[in-house]
């Protein structure tokens, strides 16, 4: 199904209701309701609608900058003429992989590893990597400090008011949180359960939660509070860009003076099309993933958002083409759903 026909497949309330949920995926329906302009039994029923049909996913993700549990290494990938897509689906197929997505431009894959250590990653880039036969160079860039994440992007189809009162008051971005500084918490083996749990559907509730871990339901919901008052777990809806009306797709890679990488980190993560920003090492030490309404308005993008970072000194950008996974669910290639 073509981007334009996959749009036309959903309507201006399926839209709100995306919105709705991309602001805070456990919103109750009741404030879902409100701001979409429907009652909550039709809320929920157009987001099973478009839940089965493969549109969309809501799921629990974990702020690795605030865990222990590993930390995230975005690669750049050259494949062999013509073989991205297997190499694509290679990456795809790996339990080490959390993203992967088809770009053009100064690469053809982008992947983002998730390791618990350096010997892990080491394994990974070097001993295990998928489709090492098909690759002709590759680029790590290791994330250091996220300024922020796809979970606070605001698609912008609703008021601003909405995000004040469909997100948790701990809700904020990275690098506008207080705590940000703070060591990283170590998970507790419940906690560890219900973050699993959620990945997969991250509106399941505390009742069929409590019954499907074994635990008592007041354990589980102390534990799930503490986790997203502490920042370490929040929640997204998967979905293409496109049908939200944002065809144009990338990923930004900067090279920024290092006095000048915070002040610049923070005025791109401000920016309504930035999903993910964070800063990394290497020859880029600022890395975005983007959306804009139109590929045409990539001109003014580079010129009058990237042209005014301060300190900037290079910039790339890839073209997504198609995302094979996202927050480790391997996607559908008709419908493509991303976030």
């Amino acid at each position: 199904m073509t981007q334009e026909a996959l749009a036309d497949s959903i309507d201006e309330l399926d839209r709100r209701v995306i919105a709705a949920l991309q602001l805070n995926g456990r919103a109750p329906w009741s404030a879902v309701a409100r701001w979409v302009g429907a009652s909550e039994t039709t809320a929920q029923r157009r987001y099973t609608a478009l839940r089965e049909r493969g549109l969309l996913r809501v799921i629990g993700t974990l702020e690795l900058d605030r865990t222990r549990e590993g930390s995230s290494m975005l690669v750049r990938v050259q494949a062999r003429p013509g073989r991205g897509l297997e190499v694509a689906d290679r990456f795809a197929a790996s339990p080490d992989v959390r993203f992967v997505a088809v770009v053009t431009g100064s690469a053809d894959l982008i992947v983002d590893f998730v390791a618990r250590d350096n010997e892990e990653m080491m394994r990974m880039l070097f001993t295990d990597l998928p489709a090492a036969d098909l690759i002709t160079s590759t680029e790590a860039v290791p994330v250091i400090r996220a300024f922020t994440s796809a979970a606070m992007w605001d698609t912008g189809l609703l008021p601003p008011a909405a995000a004040a009162d469909l997100r948790p008051a701990s809700s904020s971005a990275s690098c506008d949180r207080a705590d940000r500084d703070r060591a990283p918490h170590a998970l507790t083996p419940l906690e560890q359960e219900i973050i699993t749990a959620l990945r997969e559907d991250g509106r399941t509730q505390i009742s069929v939660l409590a019954r499907r871990l074994d635990r008592a339901e007041s354990s589980v919901a102390r534990a799930l509070e503490r986790l997203i008052s502490r920042g370490i777990l929040q929640f997204r809806t998967l979905v293409e860009p496109s049908l939200l009306g944002y065809d144009a797709e990338f990923m930004v890679w900067l090279s920024i003076k290092p006095d000048q990488l915070e002040a610049a980190g923070r005025q791109l993560a401000r920016h309504p099309g930035t999903k993910f920003l964070a800063a990394a090492t290497g020859r880029f030490n600022l890395a975005g993933h983007m959306v804009l309404p139109r590929r045409a308005d990539l001109l003014h993008y580079t010129s009058d958002v990237i042209g005014t970072l301060p300190g900037l000194i290079a910039s790339d950008v890839t073209l997504h083409l198609v995302t094979m996974k996202y927050s480790w669910h391997r996607m559908d290639r008709t419908t493509r759903p991303s976030g």
